[in-house]
């Protein structure tokens, strides 16, 4: 059984446990199957829009894809959900891809 088999199986057990699912998630980028990786980001958004962990990747594989608009509202919204779960390194992980996605210093005000 692959990991991919693995976890789905564990998600049929605990299917609310947004670890899982952002654990399959990380599988499926493993891969080349970008509607699959795509639609398993929008499932994470919907179900656990305060895992704060899938909106760096989920931005990167946006910036990946060239959809730049999008993967910026995606890091500006994980700034929002990791103040609001006040976790600092999420933040600031966030504030640091946006930075660079806008071409910006570390210094300058997002």
């Amino acid at each position: 059984m692959n990991r991919i088999e693995q976890l789905k199986e564990f998600l049929k057990e605990s299917p609310q446990d947004p670890f899982l699912h952002y654990a399959l998630t990380m599988e499926y980028m493993k891969g080349d199957d970008n509607v699959k990786i795509l639609e398993s980001f929008e499932n994470m958004l919907s179900r656990f829009p305060d895992y704060v962990g899938t909106y760096y990747h989920f931005g990167k594989f946006l910036e990946k894809l060239d959809d730049h608009s999008r993967a910026e509202q995606i890091y500006k919204d994980g700034i929002l959900i990791a103040n609001k779960v006040r976790n600092h390194h999420a933040k600031s992980e966030l504030m640091g891809a946006l930075s660079l996605l806008l071409g910006m210093d570390e210094d300058d005000d997002c």
